[in-house]
């Protein structure tokens, strides 16, 4: 029987060669908020859900905290521990619609960044990150915008081996299956952004210049 998610798995080996170096605007405009949003993280314990290359957790075991990472992409894992501070995160293959191997509450902060468009279904993810994190812990999530679909945009990139344009696979949830997601496992709701680009920073990332005012991010923050 074909894995559902072999596509999305095999897009993002291939992806992950030139992922950090694909002048991404999605990426560009989310990290400054998710690290915003995040704060102070020095001696937090950090599960990061869908790590890829490792941009997010290496900027927080960097920044003290004791990270944890997990991606089920080999390629992007690859990708991650080749890079500076890599010795300071333990990562670990895992599909994120199975079961996650850590304890309860063994965790202070859950942070994914721009994955859930990459998941079948939520509820799984959500019930497993609020179980994994203590009571009053916290959650990052962002998500690309489910209005970038209404302009048929999704996670995409060109092999520039043999410039193909490769989509791995993403489903079209809305801000509300997100956010009811999150509230049927347990946690509470502290802010919802949705974001979207301006002139200036199309200026610097000319790919975002036709989502100019059109909404591309959405970051939940949550508490357990």
């Amino acid at each position: 029987m074909t894995d559902p998610l072999q596509a999305v798995r095999d897009g993002y080996d291939r992806w992950a060669a030139v992922y950090d170096h694909d002048a991404n605007p999605l990426q560009a405009i989310e990290e400054p908020i998710v690290r915003a949003a995040v704060g102070d993280v020095r001696g937090v314990r950090t599960l990061d859900l869908g790590c890829g290359t490792g941009r997010h957790a290496l900027w927080l075991a960097d920044s003290g905290a004791v990270v944890t990472a997990v991606d089920f992409s080999e390629g992007m894992l690859a990708e991650a521990r080749k890079k500076p501070g890599a010795e300071k995160v333990t990562f670990l293959a895992h599909d994120l619609h199975q079961p996650l191997p850590f304890a309860d509450g063994q965790f202070d902060l859950v942070i994914s960044g721009l994955v859930l468009e990459h998941l079948r279904e939520l509820d799984g993810f959500f019930a497993e990150a609020h179980r994994v994190l203590q009571l009053g812990g916290r959650a990052v999530v962002s998500a690309m915008h489910p209005a970038m679909f209404l302009r048929g945009t999704q996670a995409r990139f060109t092999d520039p081996t043999t410039s193909e344009l490769v989509q791995p696979g993403s489903v079209p949830h809305s801000v509300a299956a997100f956010v009811m997601a999150a509230v049927r496992a347990g946690f509470r709701l502290s802010a919802v952004g949705e974001h979207a680009p301006d002139a200036e920073f199309a200026s610097r990332f000319t790919r975002a210049a036709k989502y100019v005012d059109w909404p591309m991010l959405v970051v939940l923050e949550l508490v357990a």
